[in-house]
């Protein structure tokens, strides 16, 4: 998968979406922008919590978003790999598979 291309496509339904439910996304962000506040946690440990949940979940496009979002912020593919693993314990095959997923996507997002 090309997940640079996936994500430029997902942001373009989302924003197809977003002008039929504008209400709707404004509320996401504003949740979104208080979320990710550091706090306690930093925005990098959300992310990583984000990324299981995605993981979880089995939601590619939500994968992209949070892996493009860890790339941003400087983690390292040990921390990615150690993270997934723990994501692929707690999921078993499905999220072993959705973990591999999101690997690629890092080294895709990595060098791009």
């Amino acid at each position: 998968m090309d997940w640079n291309k996936f994500l430029a496509e997902t942001k373009l339904c989302f924003g197809e979406l977003e002008r039929e439910t504008p209400e709707i996304f404004r509320g996401f962000g504003v949740m979104g922008k208080e979320a990710k506040k550091t706090g306690v946690l930093n925005e990098k440990t959300k992310e990583f919590i984000a990324l299981g949940i995605a993981i979880a979940t089995r939601c590619e496009s939500c994968i992209a978003f949070h892996v493009n979002s860890l790339v941003r912020l400087k983690t390292s593919r040990e921390e990615i790999v150690e993270a997934l693993s723990m994501c692929s314990y707690m999921g078993g095959g499905p999220s072993i598979a959705f973990s591999a997923k999101a690997l690629e996507a890092f080294d895709q997002f990595s060098n791009s």
